[in-house]
């Protein structure tokens, strides 16, 4: 099979799997033949962006040239069940044959009695979709096992011997930028919020961001009637816009201040979708350094808005792992946060990232924000006609959402 693609897609019932390969897309994909079972393992690492453990990997290829597409990883349930392999095995045939896979393969990470139930079930659901399933392995203590060989000569009961840092496929895709992590808590790592002395300087930043916040809302109080986060909201996305033009130049913040503001701005929906606008794909690297400095410093209500912003540009990306990562970061926060239910979704649904659109610009989504705002003139009274009673008042037109801008979803993208 060829090198994969360069954006495999991402898929991942809620704390069940991950998918997509590493952090570093934005780099010329080596040309690796995927031709054994050697050669696959190699390529696994690669493709998730760090080296699974007790998991079942699926592989994706389709095409003329059954070119690797997609990739993606379970946790394999311990104690292992026949329910719960079948439905790890229904979603996984179902994301293959979403995205036009024809050929598929699959992997598991553990001993036999967590892998064989999840791979049997693989295997028989991959089957009844008339998907061929090239190969089927286990790989336990740098072996591997074959479920579709029963040659003794070329598959051993003992199991064959596999050694991944001499393998050339392994090599080849480390010197092009594609390394792969330990495993997946040294990814979440790399998002590790600050402790000791930097987290209780990064608090007091924030104090002060929220004392700035507060003395700007009430400004505009004094100013007269209107929303009275106005300036918080007008200053927070000539903040965000300033950042993104920081990091797009190849710089980096190094201010707490300016991470603070940032933080306590993103809480407000305005600033935040503002900021969504502007997340384009050619861009994704420079966002993606961004929103990750501010998920490390951002706790609590801080926290959720960045995170969710990092796990779209994660997706858009490729790197389902870094996504659902960010996700969960932002819903261990806040469990009904809509953007980051809704990216769960998407993930989940194994939307590949070329979907990973922008349907309002910030333009748009400033208007969006300002018509909800405007004053609703009363609908002239009609002789005999009701008023709606206490407890029954009709939303107004315009009247904004608890989570997003008017007349939309409540999110952009969704």
């Amino acid at each position: 099979m060829p090198p994969p693609k360069a954006q495999p897609p991402e898929t991942s019932p809620p704390g069940q799997a991950d998918a997509g390969p590493g952090p570093q897309l934005d780099v010329a994909l080596p040309r690796v033949r995927v031709s054994g079972p050697a050669d696959i393992l190699a390529v696994v690492p690669h493709l998730l962006g760090f080296h699974p453990r007790l998991s079942f990997v699926v592989i994706g290829a389709g095409g003329p040239r059954q070119r690797v597409d997609l990739g993606f990883r379970y946790d394999l349930p311990d104690p292992p069940g026949a329910e719960a392999a079948a439905e790890i095995a229904d979603h996984a045939v179902a994301v293959l044959a979403q995205r036009g896979a024809t050929t598929v393969i699959g992997i598991g990470y553990g001993p036999g009695r967590l892998v064989t139930p999840v791979a049997d079930a693989f295997a028989a659901a991959a089957r009844q979709r008339r998907l061929d399933v090239r190969e089927l392995l286990r790989v336990e203590d740098s072996r591997y096992w074959s479920y579709l060989c029963a040659n003794p000569a070329c598959c051993p009961a003992e199991g064959t011997v596999f050694d991944y840092p001499s393998h050339p496929a392994a090599a080849a895709m480390t010197v092009a930028g594609l390394a792969a992590y330990p495993d997946r808590d040294a990814v979440a790592a790399t998002l590790a919020p600050l402790a000791g002395a930097a987290a209780r300087s990064m608090d007091q930043a924030i104090e002060r961001a929220c004392v700035r916040a507060q003395a700007l809302m009430d400004r505009a109080q004094r100013r007269g009637p209107g929303n009275p986060l106005r300036l918080v909201i007008s200053q927070g996305r000539r903040a965000v816009r300033d950042a993104i033009g920081v990091y797009r130049g190849g710089g980096r913040i190094t201010d707490e201040d300016t991470f603070a503001w940032l933080a306590v701005s993103l809480v407000h929906l305005a600033v935040r979708d503002d900021a969504w606008a502007r997340m384009v794909p050619e861009h994704r690297q420079a966002h993606l350094a961004l929103w990750a400095d501010i998920v490390r410093r951002a706790d609590g209500p801080w926290l959720t808005a960045p995170a969710s912003l990092l796990a779209f540009t994660a997706w858009q990306a490729g790197d389902g792992t870094l996504a659902n990562i960010a996700l969960d970061r932002a819903l261990a926060v806040d469990p009904g946060y809509s953007m980051a239910l809704l990216l769960r979704d998407i993930l989940a649904a194994g939307v590949p990232p070329s979907q990973a659109r922008l349907p309002m610009t910030p333009e748009e989504v400033a208007e969006s924000y300002k018509q909800a705002e405007a004053p609703v003139p009363a609908a002239p009274r009609r002789a005999g006609r009701r008023r709606a009673g206490p407890g029954k008042r009709r939303a107004t037109p315009g009247e904004r959402r608890p989570d997003g801008p008017p007349g939309r979803r409540a999110d952009p993208g969704g």
